[in-house]
């Protein structure tokens, strides 16, 4: 390595050898969640790369993804699946990721991103609320102390994702003269994204290595994915989801509370079917 990555925290600081198996071995839903998860984030250089080739000439932003961000978000998947395989050794994370990687690389493309850099940051914003609050409520859904440690620290990484690209997204915003109608848009694309097909890719190849016979029964993998995020939606932590959602738009004082009680009625299902 030409240079030292410095990290907030570090794989090797987490005592695997801590967990307390028997206190989330026998929870399906949240195994699926954790795994899920790990999957996403262990691709994460693919995108950065494709973000790096979109901010190509500004070298603030491209140096704090290829520097930072990358090495945070292939760490989380590092240590979610370190998780995995210490707590249900029987299941093949390699060959499961594997599948998946095959169908989820190909809706990584340079086609996906917002045409406009201000619109794609703030579209990052988005995808970062919703993995802070995803983490933040795996947190709270288990009583396991290490998987407690692996999310908080996730979580605060991602909390922080946000305000870089936050802080990035408001330079763009006045280089670019946006307006909230646009970036309003490009928040609803990418939630509609996260909501859509993507949202299913993941669990559907935990799903597939699991339950190899029945990889053909939809109706079946839909009650195992609706029972995963049921309890996910359960523990959302709706006021923190809704203010990181409408941060981008600028809105005035009392226009922002205004929509932030009609819109917490929607948060809990904003990242889920």
């Amino acid at each position: 390595m030409s240079m030292a990555i410095s990290l907030p925290w570090t794989l090797e600081s987490i005592d695997l050898g801590r967990i307390d198996v028997a206190r989330v071995r026998h929870n399906e839903e949240l195994f699926f969640l954790v795994c899920s998860s790990s999957f996403i984030e262990s691709g994460s250089d693919l995108y950065t790369r494709n973000l790096v080739e979109h901010f190509a000439g500004d070298e603030e932003v491209r140096a704090w993804l290829s520097e930072h961000w990358e090495h945070e978000e292939l760490q989380h998947g590092r240590a979610l699946a370190a998780y995995i395989r210490h707590v249900w050794p029987e299941f093949d994370w390699d060959a499961a990721f594997a599948s998946f990687w095959q169908e989820y690389s190909a809706t990584c493309t340079m086609e996906q991103l917002e045409p406009s850099r201000g619109l794609e940051l703030a579209a990052r914003c988005v995808v970062e609320t919703g993995t802070a609050s995803m983490y933040r409520a795996i947190n709270a859904i288990t009583d396991e102390p290490v998987l407690k440690q692996i999310t908080n620290n996730i979580k605060s990484d991602e909390v922080r994702h946000y305000k870089h690209f936050y802080h990035y997204f408001r330079r763009y915003r006045e280089q670019e003269g946006l307006g909230r109608y646009r970036v309003f848009r490009a928040l609803l694309r990418r939630v509609r994204e996260i909501k859509g097909e993507d949202g299913d890719i993941a669990l559907r190849h935990v799903f597939y290595q699991c339950y190899p016979e029945k990889r053909d029964d939809h109706a079946e993998f839909r009650r195992v994915a609706d029972r995963a995020e049921g309890l996910l939606r359960r523990h959302v932590p709706v006021e923190m989801t809704v203010k990181m959602l409408l941060k981008p738009l600028d809105l005035p004082p009392r226009l922002q509370d205004a929509l932030e009680k009609p819109l917490a009625k929607l948060a809990a299902k904003l990242f889920l079917h």
